[in-house]
This record gives C-alpha cells, structure tokens and sequence, in this order.
C-alpha cells in the first residue's frame, strides 16, 4: 500500500497560516467602520472593522490603546495601521493595530508634518527661554469656561496663590480661535512695555480630536509666540497631543494642570521644608547654648579673684628670686675656686722649661716637613718624567720623525684616501721636519 501524507495538526496549521499572513502582508492601513467595541478590564480593545461587503476583527492592546485621544464608538468612521496575523487558539484572521486615527485627518497630518519641517527650518521652534518661578503676575489665554481653566486656577490657588492671574478670554477652537489669541499675545507684549509687572503668557485648552486643537496648528499663531518678548508656556490637549504651539513656546506642559504645577511651586512642600529648617535651626541652637553654657561653667569654675591670683605670683616671683640669688652665688663661688686653681697651677710652672720644649718640639716638625717636601717633590719629577716619556710616544711629530708625512689640501683638511685629490691639486706635506708643497701628478689605487 502507498505511504500515508503526512498530517500536520491544527496547530501546526495555524501557526503556518499566521506566519504567512504575517510574512506576506506585514503592515497595512486600512478604513472602515467600528463595530461591537468591547473594553475588557485587562485596558485592551477590541472591534470589528467593517463596510458595505466585508468585516474583519481588530485587537488594539492597551500599550497602544493609552495612546488613542479621540474615543472609540460603534459607527465611528476610522483608519487603522496595523499588522495582519490569525488568533491561532481559534484560528480566527484579524488585525493588530497599532495607530487608530479618524477617516480624513490624513490630510490635516500631512500639512501639520509640511508646517512643522518648514518652521523647524527657520529656527520657529528655538525657543527655551526659562519662565519666572513663580512669576508675579501670569496672563492666562484660554477660554474663560472651558474646563482647563479651572484646572489651572485650582492648581495655582492650591500651591501658590500669591501669584496675581489675570484671564484673557479667547476662543479655543475653530477658524476665529488662532487670530484671537494671536492679537491678545500681541497686545499683552505691548503692555508689556508699560506694565513690567507682567512676566509670563500661558496658552492653555483641554483635549480634543485633531480637527479641534487645529487652531494651534496655525503658522501665524507659531510665529507669535517665537517672537514674544514674554516668555510662553503652551499646555494645548492631553499628554499625547502635540501641536506647533507647543514647538514654538519656550516650555510645554502636557495638560493644563501640568502647567500650572510647572510655573508655580507647592506652598505646602514649601511650609514643610521651612518647618524642617525650622526644626534643625532650634535644636542647632538648643545644642549650641547647652555647649556654650558647659563652657561657661567650666570656665567660671577655674576663674579666681584677683588678689588670690596677684598673691600666687608674688609668692612664685619671691620663690624664684631666693633661687636665682642662691645660683649666682653658687656660681660665684665655683669661679672664684677655679682661678684659685689656675693662679697654683701657673705658679708651679717653671716658664724657661716650657720654652726649651715647645722649642725643641718646633725644630723636630721642621725636619718633618722639609723630608715630606723633599719626598712629595721626588714623586712629582718622577711622575712628570713619566708622563712625558708616555706623551711622546703618542705625539704625532714622533711619528712624522720616523719617516711619514701628513697630507693636506689647501684648506687645511687632512687627506686620508688618494681617491679625495684630484690630479693637478696642490697639497702640503708636514715632515717631522719642515713642511713640503706638492702637486698631484696621478692617483694609483691601494694595492
């Protein structure tokens, strides 16, 4: 009988079939309508994507989902950018998706990336000016109903309400919303001027979709704010928005309550770091006085009064005075023994026998003396006749005297080899006696 096929199992197949799809398809975008949207506690999304014909399955996992703004509803018309793979477990093809945008914002993309590359070009986005901290007086650009500004104004009266904040209502959203903050951002740069009191702009707005925060997106409004003599913070949408307002600002907070914990510091960790300092400042001086008093004591115990002292040194002074006297009379009585012994022992002496031996002891050193001179000079003649007779036997004119002559060209440079004359030259001869001048008649070589 013919050899079975070998069969793989469900498994193996499934595993075949998503690495082919994920092999030969790789990344894709692709648009259609949500369906079925289900959020599971795990934080990962999952939906059908789907149009008039067709439908597939969609996995978006939470490391991506915390990075889609806009929300995620049944009908939503959206586009996907994701990887084609197949659920091997149930063998069901679907789609990992990686980015979710609104159907349409591919144009808005496009043109944001265009403004964004041509403003970095031109230095727009140079900014990074340090803003004052905490700044005295805050103008706010924001829309005086929107929930962002009543974020900020908690914020900044919970940690530092010494901060005057004065609110510039303007729109935040749609085709009126980028001139008006552009005039309000010009107009606060020339009170300025006249009112130095005002240190720092903030532009601020909570989140949205792309078509809504697009105003920040204006060119006019991101070269506003790169050429505000007033430093700005832009804090525009949630933490994953960016827009060309936070480019060219001179700092970005990633939402309205960011900023305001940026630009002020929190009175209450303030309080608490004063307490601290506070604390260590008493015990220091609680420490410093126990010691200092310790001292005190310590010193006031060896204090004595003044007559008691004035009394000890008269009696030190007296004790040393009773010395010295007896010391000087002790040392006066050993000097006066001294010479006593010195007069005996000069009268004992008998002055003409000194003389007739210090005499005799002068003539025998004379004798010395003229024998060591007269040897010292018979080793030096010897030695110099030595050193002559050893100098002669090196002398050159010893060995001119013995039949060679030294060669010389006209410049005075000894000639070694026949090969460094010349026919015709004129040389000097030097003999151990007398001098000879020749003339090279022909070279012959060593033989």
């Amino acid at each position: 009988m013919p050899d079975k096929p070998a069969a793989l199992s469900v498994s193996e197949l499934n595993l075949k079939a998503r690495k082919a799809l994920e092999r030969d398809m790789g990344e894709v975008w692709v648009e259609g309508e949500l369906s079925n949207v289900s959020r599971p506690a795990s934080g990962h999304v999952y939906f059908t994507l789907k149009d008039d014909r067709a439908q597939v399955r969609c996995a978006l996992f939470r490391q991506r989902a915390r990075f889609v703004s806009a929300p995620m509803r049944d009908g939503d018309q959206v586009k996907l950018r994701g990887r084609v793979s197949l659920f091997e477990p149930r063998g069901d093809y679907q789609l990992i998706v990686e980015a979710v945008q609104a159907a349409g914002l591919g144009e808005l993309l496009a043109a944001f990336e265009r403004l964004k590359t041509q403003l970095d070009a031109e230095g727009v986005f140079a900014n990074a000016r340090a803003l004052p901290h905490p700044p005295r007086r805050l103008m706010i650009l924001s829309s005086a109903t929107g929930a962002a500004i009543r974020d900020v104004l908690a914020v900044l009266s919970a940690r530092w309400p010494l901060t005057e904040v004065t609110l510039i209502p303007v729109p935040v959203q749609g085709k009126e919303a980028a001139p008006a903050v552009v005039a309000a951002l010009g107009l606060l740069n020339r009170q300025s001027q006249l009112d130095p009191e005002r240190d720092a702009v903030l532009i601020t707005r909570g989140g949205g979709s792309l078509e809504d925060l697009w105003a920040f997106n204006n060119e006019h409004l991101a070269r506003a704010i790169f050429h505000s003599r007033l430093p700005v913070m832009s804090a525009v949408g949630h933490e994953v928005d960016i827009t060309l307002a936070d480019f060219a600002a001179d700092m970005r907070a990633p939402t309205p309550s960011a900023a305001a914990e940026r630009l002020v510091p929190d009175q209450h960790t303030l309080k608490r770091q004063l307490e601290h300092h506070e604390n260590r400042l008493m015990r220091a001086m609680q420490a410093r006085l126990e010691r200092d008093s310790q001292r005190f004591d310590t010193l006031r115990a060896k204090l004595r009064h003044p007559g008691e002292q004035l009394n000890r040194q008269r009696q030190h002074l007296t004790a040393l005075s009773q010395r010295l006297q007896r010391a000087t009379n002790a040392r006066l009585t050993q000097q006066r023994e001294r010479v006593n012994q010195l007069k005996g022992r000069l009268t004992s002496q008998d002055m003409t026998r000194l003389h007739q031996a210090e005499q005799s002891r002068l003539q025998q050193l004379k004798r010395r003396l003229d024998n060591a001179m007269q040897r010292q000079l018979e080793t030096r003649q010897a030695r110099l006749t030595s050193a002559a007779r050893e100098l002669n036997a090196i002398s050159p004119l010893a060995v001119l005297g013995r039949g060679y002559a030294i060669a010389q060209d006209e410049s005075g440079h000894v000639m070694r080899r026949a090969q460094d004359t010349q026919p015709g030259q004129k040389l000097k001869l030097r003999l151990g006696e007398g001098k000879l001048s020749v003339e090279v008649k022909r070279r012959y070589k060593r033989s």
